[in-house]
């Protein structure tokens, strides 16, 4: 922390919804090193939450789900079909460790993070998606890159 407070940062935003024990810490943590922490979705509906994110063109994949809300959540896009087939026992912005999720497009991206959904695994009773780089297309045959021996 003391290397970004000394280029000038003071204050570091978290996207915390209602975990009073974690926004504890951070604010802990941050005080330490001379910093606030700014929470600007604190206490939102988390249905409402999600469903603006979602209308406000935020694109994401699932990356991880708890057993609890089973094996074909990983890896889907977090769109309206997500949320429509979700358990209504499960947060719907994974608020309570659910689910993980990585954000790669939006209105505040300049490009999409180009990824594509990889291996599914499970591993501890939960259940990943590799996320990999997009792989990319091009006219040069890698071939003819790699030096001779």
């Amino acid at each position: 922390m003391n290397g970004y407070k000394a280029r000038g940062v003071k204050t570091v935003a978290f996207g915390d919804l209602f975990l009073e024990d974690l926004r504890a810490w951070r604010e802990a943590n941050l005080a330490k090193a001379g910093m606030r922490g700014l929470f600007p979705i604190w206490k939102r509906n988390t249905t409402e939450l999600a469903h603006e994110v979602i209308q406000l063109g935020y694109k994401a994949y699932v990356s991880c789900v708890e057993g609890s809300v089973g094996p074909g959540f990983a890896g889907r896009l977090y769109d309206e079909k997500f949320l429509s087939e979700l358990p209504s026992t499960i947060d719907p912005c994974g608020e309570n460790g659910e689910f993980h999720s990585f954000v790669f497009d939006g209105p505040i991206f300049a490009k999409p993070v180009a990824v594509e959904v990889g291996e599914l695994v499970t591993r501890d009773g939960r259940f990943y998606a590799d996320l990999l780089p997009e792989f990319q297309q091009s006219d040069k045959c890698v071939a003819e890159s790699i030096p001779p021996v």
